[in-house]
């Protein structure tokens, strides 16, 4: 809002200097009201759109911190894990599926921020 040059109370106190051929004062004052109108209709869709444009970037600041956080854990088992020990297919398949799990988890909360898969796509 910082190019506009009026707001609705620029519109509402402007007086206009009355001629003897002039405009019919009533007659503007009930087309201001009509701008009036439409400039704070304007701005209740534009604080909107903001307030719904900042939720969304902070969901996905969460989102990309959830994510940094399950890729640490991740890294983090790798790195702890003994090559020399025989390895443990059972826990191994548990890793798996909790990392299968985390990714479809992440997936659907992407889905939800962001739409559909088609949107996906375009980020």
């Amino acid at each position: 809002m910082n190019n506009m040059q009026l707001n609705p109370t620029d519109i509402l106190q402007k007086e206009f200097k009355q001629k003897m051929r002039g405009y019919d004062p009533a007659e503007v004052d009930s087309f201001l009201d009509d701008i009036i109108k439409d400039y704070e209709n304007f701005d209740n869709v534009l604080q909107s759109l903001k307030n719904e444009n900042n939720q969304l970037k902070s969901r996905i600041t969460d989102l990309n911190n959830q994510l940094a956080s399950a890729q640490n854990a991740t890294n983090g088992s790798r790195n702890n894990y003994d090559y020399s020990a025989k390895p443990n297919y059972s826990e191994q398949n548990t890793n798996i599926n909790n990392n299968v799990d985390i990714l479809k988890r992440l997936s659907n909360l992407e889905r939800k921020v962001f739409g559909g898969s088609d949107n996906m796509n375009r980020y």
